[in-house]
C-alpha cells in the first residue's frame, strides 16, 4: 500500500545546553494508506513529537519527512500549514471543541478555513453529526454532551472535510470501556475508507486489538514495528 507518512532518520530536541534533550533520535518510521496505525510507548518516549512532525505542527533538526506524497522539507511553512489545514484532520485527548459554538459551528470550522461558504459548510457539518449518531442535537454546546458525544464530534470535525490522513493523541483514554469501544469502531470504520490513513497515539491497551499494525517507541526511537503474527501476539501479551 502506498504511504501516508515517511519519515527517515528524524531529529528533534528541545532545550539548549544542559537542558538540551533529544526527544527523537534518528526515528524512522511509515504508515500506510488503508490501516490503522497505532504508536505506543511509555511517556515521554517521543510518540507524540513523532506525530506532530508528521503532522508539520512541530519543526525538526535533521531527517527527510514525507506525507501523502509530499516532501515537507521542500515547503516554507505557510505553504506546509495550508497542505496540513487541507489533507490532515486531528482528534485530541482533550477534544478542543470551542464551547461557545454549537456543534454544526464547531465541526464546521475546517470547511471555513479551506474557503467553503457557510452554508454548505453547516450542511455538511450536519450530515455527519447525523452520521456519527448525533441527529437532533445539532444545535447544541459541547458543555451538554457526554465525553464519549464530544468525542464524537470531534471526530467528526477532524472528517468533514475528508482528509486522507487522521492523527488522533489519546483518543480513548478519557472514556469508559464501552464508549471507548464505540470511538474506536468509528476510526477503524473511518481507516478503511478508499486513500485514508488513521494514526493513533495512545496508551490504552484496549485500542491494540484494533491495529493493522503497531509500532513501539522508546527512548526517541523506533524499538519495533507489529503487524500480521507478531502483531497477534503483542496483543495477547498486553491482556
Amino acid at each position: 500500500m502506498p504511504e501516508a507518512i515517511l519519515l527517515s532518520n528524524v531529529s528533534k530536541a528541545f532545550g539548549s545546553g544542559d537542558a538540551r534533550t533529544l526527544a527523537l533520535k534518528d526515528a524512522t518510521f511509515s504508515a500506510a494508506l488503508g490501516e490503522l496505525h497505532l504508536v505506543v510507548g511509555p511517556s515521554g518516549c517521543g510518540k507524540t513529537t513523532l506525530l506532530s512532525v508528521a503532522a508539520g505542527t512541530l519543526a525538526w533538526d535533521a531527517g527527510e519527512v514525507s506525507v501523502l506524497g509530499t516532501r515537507l522539507n521542500d515547503l516554507p511553512k505557510a505553504k506546509v500549514t495550508e497542505f496540513r489545514r487541507r489533507h490532515i484532520g486531528f482528534i485530541f485527548q482533550q477534544f478542543n471543541l470551542i464551547p461557545t459554538l454549537d456543534l454544526v459551528e464547531n465541526v464546521s470550522v475546517p470547511l471555513l478555513l479551506n474557503g467553503h461558504r457557510r452554508r454548505v459548510a453547516e450542511e455538511r457539518a450536519a450530515d455527519i453529526l447525523h452520521r456519527l449518531g448525533l441527529a437532533g442535537r445539532e444545535r447544541k454546546r459541547p458543555t451538554q454532551l457526554s465525553g464519549g458525544q464530544q468525542q464524537r464530534v470531534a471526530i467528526a470535525r477532524a472528517l468533514v472535510h475528508e482528509p486522507p490522513l487522521l492523527i488522533a493523541d489519546e483518543p480513548t483514554s478519557a472514556l469508559d470501556r464501552e464508549t471507548g469501544h464505540q470511538i474506536m469502531d468509528l476510526l477503524a470504520t473511518a481507516a478503511r475508507a478508499p486513500g485514508r490513513c488513521v494514526v493513533i497515539v495512545t496508551h490504552d491497551p484496549r485500542t491494540y486489538a484494533y491495529a493493522d499494525r503497531l509500532t513501539e517507541m522508546e527512548d526517541g526511537r523506533v524499538a519495533a514495528v507489529h503487524h500480521g503474527q507478531a502483531l497477534k501476539d503483542f496483543i495477547a501479551s498486553h491482556r
